[in-house]
């Protein structure tokens, strides 16, 4: 065991005696240089690592040209100065190309292993140690690590050799935690299949064993003998009233529904931009209307439970006789349902909205107000115990990964002593991030809308 030393820094605090407290720039060059190739390959700092970007598809943002971009080798260790709340914005590069200037890029001169480092850093992010040591930029309100400061940021300094163990130590305990919340985020993803299965059977066939007819439709072959189809436009209308003045702003969000969009950047923690210009042009929502928006393509309709107004971009729906609302929620959401609204166009491809015409053109179930009742009152009852168990699942995730931030901080400052450990063969698993999205510092998202 070390003997263990208060060095007087906050973001570090104890470490072995035999280690010592230096600055970044005593072991890494902050390399800035220039792209000098004609078609380089270009990088992105993603959650799971640097990856080779695909700047074919034209998605993300798309730099006018790479000259001015960074160059990258193998052992690079590049990190977020621009995002310094999130958490797992560096890692060290595996392969070589250019990247954004805007990213730090850290390079060993020989002694620092970028491995320790990059696990080092992990940890600040986590701990927000580097925020405290950021500066907010003005002009958009972002919050940012100069150079300056991360040149003269106090790390500690292991040996080579321990440097070397405790990254052989780490990558084997979090590949072991990794492996556990990838298989519980396997059970999650079983559990919302099962749920959806279950939202679909009963909003397309009802909750009771009765004999089926066709339906003369693609989307829904198979209809209870009680039922008929209809066209949308009979149990909906396109509603287009102007926003009231004092109608407060909302957003349509797969994760939250339809809330005011303070509401969304608070439960987010993120921010986008409140819309002041053009408000003439949004429209007015009531309780127990639908919303048609960019993303209903991949999750349904939005239902609305408060009043307030959105963007011009939406559309808005307005129930008609013979709807029971609650029903309506669950058929929107169903995988048949959005299924048979992403066929009604090629918008996914050349980037149109969902309109209403889209909406008109897949026909509805007409079905008995009380079978409707009956249907939302079985899948209230029955969705929350899908929603229970994922909750859970979610809950024992969240706790692995306080493990995980937990033993990396432990072992990064030497307060758990592997020098003495034999590391057993193992197969490495990497993080299964929910969202492996480009962590690009110069995208601070804020025009979105919805999650």
């Amino acid at each position: 065991m070390y003997n263990l030393k208060d060095t007087a820094i906050p973001w570090i605090g104890s470490i072995p005696e035999e280690w010592n407290v230096e600055k970044v720039k005593q072991h890494f060059f902050l390399k800035k240089a220039k792209a000098q190739q004609d078609n380089p390959v270009i990088l992105s700092l993603a959650r799971s690592g640097i990856k080779i970007r695909d700047i074919s598809s034209n998605e993300g943002q798309i730099a006018e040209s790479y000259f001015n971009y960074n160059p990258v080798k193998p052992g690079d260790l590049l990190l977020n100065p621009m995002d310094l709340v999130s958490g797992a914005n560096c890692n060290v590069s595996k392969v070589t190309g250019v990247i954004s200037p805007a990213y730090s890029n850290l390079r060993s001169k020989g002694y620092a292993d970028p491995e320790y480092y990059n696990y080092f850093f992990k940890w600040q992010y986590i701990i927000m140690a580097l925020f405290a040591h950021g500066k907010g930029v003005s002009s958009d309100n972002r919050w940012t690590l100069n150079n300056n400061e991360l040149l003269n940021y106090f790390i500690p300094v292991p040996t080579r050799d321990e440097q070397k163990q405790i990254v052989r130590f780490l990558d084997w305990k979090i590949s072991g935690v990794n492996r556990l919340i990838s298989s519980k985020q396997r059970e999650i993803a079983l559990i919302r299949e099962r749920k959806l299965a279950e939202i679909d059977r009963a909003v397309t066939r009802g909750v009771h064993n009765t004999a089926l007819k066709e339906s003369g439709l693609n989307w829904l072959p198979l209809i209870p003998e009680g039922w008929e189809t209809i066209p949308a436009k009979a149990l909906f209308s396109h509603e287009t009233e102007l926003r009231h003045e004092g109608d407060e702003m909302l957003a349509a969000t797969q994760k939250y529904g339809m809330i005011p969009q303070k509401e969304y950047m608070e439960r987010e923690g993120r921010r986008i931009v409140l819309a002041t210009d053009n408000l003439d042009k949004w429209l007015h929502v009531e309780p127990d209307e639908f919303i048609i928006s960019l993303r209903s393509f991949q999750g349904g309709l939005e239902l609305c439970t408060i009043e307030g107004c959105v963007t011009w971009h939406y559309v808005v729906l307005r129930p008609k006789e013979n709807v029971y609302v609650p029903y309506f929620k669950w058929l929107f959401k169903s995988p048949s349902y959005i299924g048979a609204l992403q066929r009604t166009s090629d918008f996914i491809r050349d980037g149109q909205d969902l309109r209403f015409s889209n909406f008109v053109k897949v026909r509805l179930p007409l079905i008995p107000i009380q079978e409707q009742r009956t249907i939302a009152d079985y899948l209230e009852r029955v969705v929350p115990q899908f929603d229970e168990v994922e909750k859970e699942l979610l809950h024992e995730i969240d706790l692995l990964k306080e493990l995980r931030d937990k033993i990396i901080e432990e072992v990064v400052t030497g307060r758990i002593d592997v020098r003495n450990i034999v590391i057993p063969e193992y197969k490495y698993e990497e993080e299964d991030t929910d969202d492996d999205s480009d962590i690009e510092p110069d995208n601070d998202e804020t025009e979105e809308q919805e999650d």
